[in-house]
């Protein structure tokens, strides 16, 4: 019989902190700007630099930790981790490992099997290396030192997750805390938020560890499910095939969907850590520890059960725009200038999500203003336009974050609730349609549809769809002689079966149908009475 694996992973997780300056020097954190132009001596490692710890770090961190139920160390300190590595430009990181800030938390998630307690076994800050740029051109390696020195904590979780499933909504659900606290961006794409996954496999029903491999160069949710996986696979058929796995560090190649040995991995002993020198131990008092946690932002679940009482959205609705902080700050905006909420969660859940997938956008890039998108939302439900101009604008605001009101004037888009222009327009319809006319004249009322699109279609789509439904039966284009002059009543899909029951209701007891017997005679139980 082949033996049953199961795997066992945990993760690193490192995550850029959103300050301005850098952990240890003033030096700017914006991403995208020249290579090497923010830069000092302190974060290019010049020998008698002296660094300064950013408080702002500090706060930010404690803020994460706190939010994920960790101890916080009421004294924590720097150490030197040393490797030589040409990103690194001091030949040593300036990190934690003996008195890290946070420790001990955890993070639920929710899964097809249910909900699961992650734990966290550490939260520690350090600083930055810079990037390596390889030149495949020039056959060459460039170091961009901007990245050097910009304030990280990372995020170092317990072996508790057992498959894709669980890291990703592991990762998802970190992401989203610290976004909502406002500690980090954590876009993947630009590097402020990267995964180390740690593997290992062992025989099913075992509770020892396998030997753990690492794997990086992780920059995408699904590479990180395709890493998980093919990993898994490779250690399996090793494992079947009776050899050893072997403890290094392995790079990630996402296009050719399997991992490469970079290096034997380390042990902590190898990085010979000791206290930095330059750096005192930072106290963390419970003063400290008090104003930041009541500083704490509403975080998702609060939202989510306060939407429900307060906006009266169904847990779905206010899951979805809750996923988002962007989102969710433009629903309470929104919502508090038009006074619509199930409006504008329709709005956001609908269009806002079918155009970000169209396009490609993720919510924290979207431009438009609350303000434009409730102006919409009252040109609409005060009929000035139809829904589907509505939508056709929206498209423009979601692009452009144009004003709705102007655009609608300047375009000729305002709803033509003229009554006479409307009767001109369904006559000449009706005249250009006899036949469908006549099918509607002997019951077949479904047509109706039909008429009504032609002559939204002669209106470029400025008639209220409303309007037409309940004037084209009542013209006299339509309306049988005898009928004329009348006034006409909306055809009613449900008249024939509704006729059907007032009749039956009326007929005498006897008549009705009566319930069928069964037609064996019922025998009971001899122990009935």
């Amino acid at each position: 019989m082949k033996k049953q694996y199961e795997t066992v992973i945990g993760l690193e997780i490192h995550v850029e902190l959103a300050t301005k300056t850098k952990i240890f020097c003033g030096c700017s954190t914006a991403f995208g700007a020249a290579p090497n132009t923010h830069t000092c001596p302190v974060c290019t490692g010049m020998p008698g630099s002296l660094p300064v710890l950013n408080k702002k770090v500090v706060e930010l961190a404690l803020s994460v930790g706190l939010a994920a139920d960790c101890e916080i160390n009421r004294i924590c300190k720097f150490d030197r981790k040393n490797y030589f590595y040409p990103d690194n430009p001091q030949n040593y990181q300036i990190s934690q490992l003996y008195l890290p800030l946070c420790h001990d938390g955890h993070i639920t998630i929710e899964t097809a099997s249910g909900r699961k307690d992650i734990r966290i076994h550490e939260i520690h800050m350090e600083e930055d290396a810079g990037k390596l740029i390889h030149d495949e051109w020039e056959d060459c390696s460039l170091v961009d030192y901007n990245r050097s020195g910009v304030p990280l904590i990372e995020i170092v979780s317990e072996p508790d997750m057992r498959s894709a499933e669980e890291v990703i909504a592991y990762l998802e659900r970190l992401r989203l805390l610290i976004q909502y606290l406002g500690a980090s961006d954590c876009k993947l794409q630009e590097g402020s938020m990267r995964a180390d996954v740690n593997l290992s496999v062992r025989e099913a029903g075992s509770d020892g560890l396998g030997t753990r491999t690492e794997m990086k160069n992780l920059n995408s949710f699904k590479a990180i499910s395709r890493a998980i996986e093919g990993e898994k696979l490779r250690q399996i058929e090793i494992l079947e095939a009776g050899k050893r796995v072997i403890q290094e560090t392995r790079r990630w190649d996402d296009n050719k969907e399997y991992s490469f040995a970079m290096r034997s991995k380390e042990d902590a002993k190898d990085y010979r850590y000791f206290p930095d020198p330059d750096l005192l131990p930072v106290v963390i008092d419970e003063e400290w520890i008090r104003e930041v946690r009541n500083s704490l932002p509403e975080l998702q679940p609060e939202k989510m059960e306060r939407y429900q009482k307060e906006y009266g959205l169904s847990g779905y609705d206010s899951r979805i725009i809750t996923e988002s902080r962007k989102l969710s700050d433009l629903f309470e905006q929104t919502t508090a200038l038009c006074g619509l909420p199930k409006k504008t969660a329709n709005w956001l859940i609908g269009e806002t999500s079918r155009l970000m997938k169209e396009n490609a956008v993720e919510a924290d890039q979207l431009i438009f203003s609350p303000g434009h998108l409730a102006s919409l939302i009252k040109l609409t439900e005060s009929g000035s336009i139809n829904t589907t101009i509505a939508k056709e604008v929206f498209e423009k605001i979601f692009k452009e974050d144009i004003e709705p009101e102007q655009y609608v004037k300047e375009n000729g888009l305002l709803m033509v609730n003229d009554d006479s222009i409307l009767e001109e327009t369904i006559e000449a319809v009706l005249a250009a349609n006899p036949q469908t006319v006549e099918e509607y004249r002997s019951g077949k009322t479904k047509v109706i549809s039909f008429l009504v699109g032609q002559v939204m279609k002669q209106m470029k789509g400025k008639a209220n769809p409303g309007k037409g439904v309940r004037a084209l039966p009542s013209s006299k284009a339509v309306l049988p002689a005898s009928r004329r002059g009348r006034k006409a009543k909306a055809p009613n899909r449900r008249g024939p079966r509704l006729a059907a029951r007032k009749a039956k209701a009326t007929l005498p007891l006897r008549a009705r149908a009566a319930p069928s017997l069964p037609r064996e005679p019922i025998r009971f139980p001899p122990t009935c009475p």
